[in-house]
């Protein structure tokens, strides 16, 4: 195996949108186990030089293979087809209508946890559904621009989710008091 090899390849694993969390775990703590610098110890500093980087691209591949928005853009860049969240906001103007109305919605519950509850319910089944959009343009359709898009989609939503979640903490904080 190459410190060069991609993600998927280093895992051992397919180059799909849907893993197994577990698989993709136990294959960690299975590299990692090989490539633990304490058991090139006897082998001199440059051996235990070479285990702490093939620890190091293990941790990194791992964490972005774990995460879905990261597994997911991975792979649109591996098939040429890079998520540009930064430089490429585009987006369908009903998505936009959508975020902005979710945005008015945030600031109108101002600290009422029910309407709070309520819209992250509606906001996480939008995101569970790209999700299933995401893994089918990856897993099924071998779409990269269109799993591009969905990760763009889904990372204005999870930044939402974010703020809602903040606002849900402060007003369930300030309700207990």
């Amino acid at each position: 195996m190459s410190l060069q090899a991609d993600d998927f390849a280093l895992f051992g694993l397919p180059r799909r949108f849907a893993l197994d969390v577990a698989e993709l775990d136990e294959r960690r703590k299975a590299l990692q186990r090989l490539s633990h610098p304490d058991r090139h110890a006897a082998a001199g500093a440059a051996a235990q030089r070479v285990a702490m980087q093939w620890s190091v691209r293990i941790n990194e591949a791992w964490q972005r293979l774990r995460d879905p928005l990261r597994r997911a853009a991975y792979w649109c860049e591996l098939h040429g087809v890079p998520v540009q969240a930064d430089s490429n906001t585009a987006m369908p103007s009903d998505f936009l209508l959508q975020q902005m109305q979710w945005r008015e919605a945030l600031e109108e519950a101002d600290g009422d946890a029910d309407a709070l509850h309520a819209l992250r319910r509606e906001v996480e089944a939008e995101r569970a559904a790209r999700l299933q959009r995401l893994a089918q343009a990856i897993d099924q359709d071998a779409d990269p621009a269109a799993a591009a898009a969905q990760v763009r989609a889904l990372m204005f939503v999870e930044r939402l989710l974010d703020s809602l979640h903040a606002r849900l903490h402060e007003a369930e904080r300030l309700k207990a008091h």
